[in-house]
């Protein structure tokens, strides 16, 4: 398995990558597929944040989906440790449901899960929210604005691979495209392991 580690203002020690390489080397009881894992090390400059001035992320490439994990703590060694459970985790939960659906034990389709789940209504609007503008971009509230732009190649796909492919990534939500519907599509997580999903009517 090839480790390739990067910093992102700060340097990465040869030490530091020598720990990380053996700490990875885990990974590799959960799923002997995996042939390399990037490992970006970014520091945090505002000092207001300085539990959390360091950001590891881990992108394990294996012959199945990308895996991703990232996390924040005081300094690198702790980030490491945070991110590697993390990932970990996904990859449990993903061998896990691989198990349910190789088992004898009748499995019910995420589609028909999903049937008798209300519909969220966003139809209710806060009179009180501010606007301001951000260069040409009208921010909506008091937060932060955050851009950051990512592509990626899709194949449609059904929404139980969605379902698989977002425990994978460790996110609240996946985009992706329909395969029976040929709709963009969304499926995010509800409360506990419950699912929903909004799909878009392009005509």
């Amino acid at each position: 398995m090839e480790v390739v580690v990067t910093g992102r203002h700060c340097e990465v020690s040869d030490r530091f990558r020598e720990h990380v390489s053996e700490k990875l080397t885990r990974l590799e009881k959960h799923d002997h597929r995996i042939m390399r894992v990037a490992v970006e090390v970014e520091l945090e400059k505002n000092p207001r944040q300085h539990d959390r001035s360091v950001k590891v992320e881990l992108t394990a490439f294996s012959k199945g989906p990308v895996i991703r994990a990232e996390a924040a703590a005081e300094d690198k060694m702790g980030a490491l440790d945070l991110a590697l459970d993390k990932m970990q985790a996904q990859m449990r939960r993903a061998a896990d449901r691989r198990r349910v659906h190789k088992g004898r034990n009748a499995h019910v389709g995420v589609g028909e899960a999903l049937a008798g789940m209300p519909e969220i209504d966003d139809s209710a609007e806060d009179d009180d929210v501010i606007e301001r503008k951000v260069g040409p971009i009208t921010v909506t509230g008091d937060g932060p604005l955050v851009v950051r732009e990512k592509s990626h190649p899709a194949a449609p796909m059904t929404l139980d691979t969605a379902l698989y492919e977002m425990e994978l990534v460790g996110h609240d939500f996946y985009l992706f495209v329909d395969k029976e519907s040929e709709r963009p599509s969304v499926v995010y997580r509800r409360r506990g392991y419950d699912y929903g999903v909004i799909s878009l009517d392009v005509d």
